[in-house]
């Protein structure tokens, strides 16, 4: 499985963007890391096809907001009320297993990887 994202860009904080991914296969679970330099990547946003389908970092939670379109294999991350402590090189991850909840924010068990796109709030 092939992905893609797109969305990034520079926006002031307090704004919003929209950071998108498409798979060029089924996936059951979606998730979104970020990066920045010199830091381990952290987990952001995962969803499953099953309820409760949705989980959010702490840091993230009540601003950002993951949605999928299972016939498109797609995945759209809202990202509401940016922060500068938001800019990170964002990174979409898949897997076409069944994950279990604990696993979700763990980027291991995710077996495709986006090739990365960046977010830079200005502040």
């Amino acid at each position: 499985v092939q992905l893609q994202a797109s969305g990034g860009g520079l926006v002031q904080a307090g704004g919003s963007l929209r950071l998108s991914c498409a798979a060029s296969g089924r996936v059951n679970t979606w998730g979104w890391f970020r990066q920045t330099p010199g830091h381990a990547r952290e987990f952001v946003a995962a969803i499953r096809p099953s309820n409760p389908s949705t989980y959010y970092s702490g840091s993230v939670k009540g601003r950002f907001t993951l949605s999928r379109d299972n016939a498109e294999n797609t995945v759209t991350l809202q990202m509401n009320s940016l922060k500068p402590e938001d800019t990170a090189v964002y990174y979409c991850a898949a897997s076409q297993s069944r994950m279990i909840q604990s696993s979700v924010p763990i980027d291991t068990y995710y077996e495709f990887w986006g090739q990365g796109t960046l977010v830079t709030v200005s502040s």
